[in-house]
Parts: structure tokens; C-alpha cells; sequence
């Protein structure tokens, strides 16, 4: 049974940095894809990054330069490092593994998911 359990999420203020980690189990994540989502209250599911079982990564034009994606394959721990954050990068957010053949990184077309960390991020 795939799980995926995420931490790290809290209050910052604008311009601090939080990691948020996703571990996994159930599955190996050397050989998955991987990705962040977030959703705000009354927005759409957004992808934010993804890194795939071969290490190619993909971000959003809008965190771009200040989050990083990374992934632990001996942990089966997928992190993401916000950086320079912005109030409006205020969200749950949610790991995902698993991605559906044939389908853009960044769209929410994965398997599993994780029950997601709020964060957010005060002017």
C-alpha cells in the first residue's frame, strides 16, 4: 500500500524559507515521479514542481529561482525548499507520486497523494 506523509509546512513571514518533506512508502521512489502540488482556498490545483524517476525537474515560471526540488532515494523522501516566500505562495500542499504516462509533470495526473501541509505566509 502506497503512502505518502507530509511535514513542514507552518507560518513565515514573507521572504523566510520552510522545507516541506514528503516520505514514502509502499513504493521506490528512485523509480517514480514525483511532485509538489498546492491549492488555495477557492483556486485550482496547481503544480509547482516535479522531478521524475530520472532526475529531470520541472517548476512553475512562478517559483522559479526560489524553490528547489529534491528527492532522497534512499529515503524515499521527496523535500521541497521555499525560499524568498510570498504571501501568495500561501496553500495546502500536497505530494504526489505515481504520474500517468504521456502527461505534463506539473499536471495533477499522479496516483497517489499525500494529505498535504498548510502553509502560509503573512505580509
Amino acid at each position: 500500500q502506497v503512502q505518502l506523509m507530509e511535514s513542514g509546512g507552518g507560518s513565515v513571514q514573507a521572504g523566510g524559507s520552510l522545507r516541506l518533506s514528503c516520505a514514502g512508502s509502499g513504493f521506490t521512489a528512485s523509480r517514480s515521479s514525483m511532485a509538489w502540488f498546492r491549492q488555495a482556498p477557492g483556486a485550482k490545483r496547481e503544480g509547482v514542481a516535479a522531478i521524475s524517476g530520472d532526475g529531470i525537474i520541472s517548476y512553475a515560471d512562478s517559483v522559479k529561482g526560489r524553490f528547489t526540488i529534491s528527492k532522497d532515494n534512499a529515503k524515499n523522501t521527496l523535500y521541497l525548499q521555499m525560499n524568498s516566500l510570498k504571501p501568495e505562495d500561501s496553500a495546502m500542499y500536497s505530494c504526489a507520486a505515481g504520474k500517468s504516462a504521456g502527461t505534463w509533470p506539473l499536471d495533477p495526473m499522479y496516483r497517489y497523494w499525500g494529505q498535504g501541509t498548510q502553509v502560509t505566509v503573512s505580509s
